[in-house]
C-alpha cells in the first residue's frame, strides 16, 4: 500500500462513504492547489480538512467567515510599538499550511479579496510589505449553496483560483450509521495518525510536478479546454489557468497510480471537477435543458484521444 492510499485511509476513519471527495481533495493538495467545497452545513467539510492536516503533518488554520470578518483577520496587521518606534507585524490566520476558509461566501467582497494573493502567489502584502507563506500552502474553502440565507456570489477571479470544486453531499444510510457508532463516546479525529511529515509531503508534491507530459497529451489537454471556449451552449469557456490546473491534476492522478507519465484517462478522471466551476452557460443551454456536467461529458466524448 503506497503513501497515497495510507493517507486517504486515515481520512476515511472520520469521513464515511465519501471516497471520491477524499481522493479528489488529496489530489488537489498534491498539486499545491486550492479546493472549493460547495455544500450544506454539517456534512463533514471541516472534519475532512482537520483530518488531512493531521494525516499530512501540516499546520492548520481556520476562519469562520461572517459579514463582519475583516481582511486583517486573514492577512494580519501592523501595530506600532512605542518603545522601539517601529511597527510590528502580527500574522493573520492564513499563515499556516492548510487554511480552512469556512463559509467564504458569507463575508464581504473586500474580505474575500484578502485571500486572492495568498491563493495565487502564496504571499500576503500588508502596509506595502510582502510576507511569503510557508510551503506547502493550500486553501480549502467552503461555501453554502447559492441563494442560501446570508450568502453572496464569489467573484469570478476567486472562483478561477480554485483548482477543483466538489460537493460532499449527504451520506448514505450505512455510512451515516457508521459515523454515529464511531462517535459514541469518542472523537474519531483522535484516531487519525500522521502518515507523512511536512517535508515528506513536499517531496510528494515535487514528484507530482516531475510527472512527464508528452506533446500528444499536452495537445489533448489544450483541445479539451479549447472546446469549452467554442461550445455553442457556453458563454464563457475555461481559462488558461484551468489548462494548468487540469495538467497538474492529471499528474497527481498518475502519481497516485504509481506512474511517472500521464495518459488520457488521468485527464478524463478529473476533467469535470477541475473545469465545471470555470464555465458559464448561456441562454441556449437553459432552453436545451442541459447542465454544465452534461456539456463537459459531451466534450470528453467528442474530443479525440491520443494513442498511448
Amino acid at each position: 500500500m503506497n503513501k497515497f492510499q495510507l493517507i486517504t485511509n486515515e481520512v476515511k476513519k472520520v469521513i464515511n462513504g465519501k471516497d471520491r471527495a477524499i481522493v479528489t481533495t488529496l489530489l488537489a493538495l498534491l498539486t499545491g492547489g486550492n479546493i472549493l467545497i460547495e455544500d450544506i452545513p454539517g456534512v463533514g467539510k471541516t472534519t475532512m480538512a482537520v483530518a488531512f492536516s493531521k494525516a499530512l503533518g501540516l499546520e492548520y488554520g481556520r476562519v469562520q467567515f461572517t459579514p463582519d470578518t475583516l481582511p486583517s483577520d486573514i492577512t494580519g496587521f501592523a501595530v506600532y510599538n512605542k518603545d522601539t518606534g517601529n511597527f510590528t507585524f502580527n500574522k493573520g490566520a492564513v499563515f499556516c499550511n492548510l487554511f480552512l476558509a469556512d463559509e467564504l461566501n458569507r463575508t464581504s467582497s473586500r474580505t474575500q479579496a484578502a485571500l486572492l494573493e495568498a491563493m495565487e502567489e502564496r504571499q500576503v502584502t500588508v502596509e506595502s510589505n510582502t510576507f511569503k507563506l510557508e510551503k506547502p500552502f493550500s486553501v480549502i474553502a467552503t461555501q453554502n449553496p447559492t441563494g442560501a440565507s446570508g450568502t453572496q456570489l464569489l467573484p469570478d477571479s476567486q472562483i478561477d483560483r480554485f483548482t477543483v470544486r466538489l460537493s460532499m453531499g449527504y451520506p448514505d444510510s450505512d455510512a451515516e450509521c457508521k459515523m454515529l457508532l464511531n462517535r459514541s463516546g469518542k472523537n474519531p479525529l483522535d484516531s487519525v495518525n500522521c502518515i507523512v511529515s511536512k517535508n515528506e509531503f513536499l517531496e510528494m508534491q515535487s514528484e507530482v510536478q516531475n510527472v512527464f507530459v508528452s506533446d500528444d497529451m499536452a495537445r489533448y489537454i489544450v483541445s479539451l479546454i479549447s472546446a469549452t471556449r467554442k461550445h455553442p451552449l457556453l458563454s464563457r469557456g475555461a481559462s488558461p489557468r484551468a489548462t494548468l490546473s487540469l495538467t497538474d491534476m492529471a499528474k497527481a492522478v498518475a502519481f497516485a497510480e504509481g506512474r511517472d507519465y500521464i495518459v488520457p484517462r488521468d485527464v478524463q478522471n478529473i476533467f469535470i471537477c477541475t473545469v465545471n466551476h470555470r464555465i458559464i452557460l448561456n441562454a441556449k443551454a437553459s432552453a436545451s435543458k442541459k447542465n454544465s456536467e452534461e456539456i463537459l461529458h459531451e466534450i470528453l466524448r467528442k474530443t479525440p484521444k491520443p494513442r498511448t
